[in-house]
């Protein structure tokens, strides 16, 4: 057996047994010298919210919904529709594609919500 494969046969257990005694599962306790992230302490610090919510203009209601379109649809079904067009009403940006002239079919559509940018409705009309 040659000198690494022994360093590496000693030093693994030693390894795991380091971890182990660190981990919080297995009894030992892991030292946090810096403050808590706001992931650690959930809803003890407020959020920002934004004067204008979340999703404040026409671009940022596009690009969010281009977001989500993609993965579901495809990029290439996606880049063929824009542009898109975003329309606020009551609080809710409906985003839609636009079809090539002499096209019939539909589009996608996503509605959002300004203020806090949650995902409403998403659909890719036939």
């Amino acid at each position: 057996m040659g000198t690494t494969e022994q360093h590496r046969r000693r030093f693994l257990p030693v390894l795991a047994l380091a971890l182990a005694w660190g981990s919080p599962s297995a009894g030992g306790q892991a030292s946090h010298t810096s403050a808590p992230s706001p992931r650690d302490v959930g809803e003890a610090i407020p959020s920002v919210q934004p004067k204008e919510g979340f999703v404040p203009d026409q671009a940022t209601a596009v690009r969010i919904a281009e977001a989500i379109l993609v993965p579901i649809y495809g990029e290439e079904l996606i880049k063929s529709e824009r542009p898109f067009r975003a329309t606020l009403k009551e609080g809710i940006w409906t985003v839609v594609g636009t079809l090539p002239q002499r096209f019939d079919g539909g589009t996608a559509v996503v509605r959002l919500a300004k203020a806090d940018g949650r995902i409403l409705f998403v659909i890719h009309e036939k």
